[in-house]
């Protein structure tokens, strides 16, 4: 068997929380509009618990992303690589400010509006976090 080591469990606790947070998305956008059949206060309801998850797990994530980072030497990576994970970083913030965006949305444009750019970036932070791991 391969040895587990701190590396190890760093990065698994960090895909950990960013699964939580993509998956949980994804997931909730496609259970609404059967919320809405159940109740229209429903969506609403799930949103709020399901944020007891996902905010933790941002929390984690970005705790564990900058603890990735410490542990390599930016200096001595490629000037491509730099640029890959300064596209990750504001992908990272972008996905953040558009759940927080949609969180406090109260018109039906501004939560898909928003949603949809949390979704959409916190797919993007996936992937070039991959990217940046290949």
């Amino acid at each position: 068997m391969l040895p587990i080591s701190l590396d190890t469990i760093r990065l698994f606790v960090h895909v950990l929380a960013a699964s939580v947070w993509v998956g949980g998305q994804l997931t909730l956008a496609g259970l609404v509009p059967g919320l809405r059949q159940i109740s229209p206060e429903a969506p609403r309801v799930v949103a709020r618990r399901f944020s007891r998850i996902a905010w933790p797990a941002f929390g984690v994530a970005v705790m564990t992303g900058m603890w990735n980072l410490m542990e390599i030497n930016v200096a001595d990576t490629s000037s491509e690589y730099q640029v890959t994970l300064g596209v990750k970083l504001g992908i990272v913030a972008l996905s953040g400010i558009g759940a927080a965006l949609h969180a406090v949305s109260s018109s039906r444009t501004g939560l898909a509006v928003w949603g949809a750019v949390s979704g959409a970036t916190a797919l993007g932070a996936l992937f070039f976090g991959i990217l940046l791991r290949s």
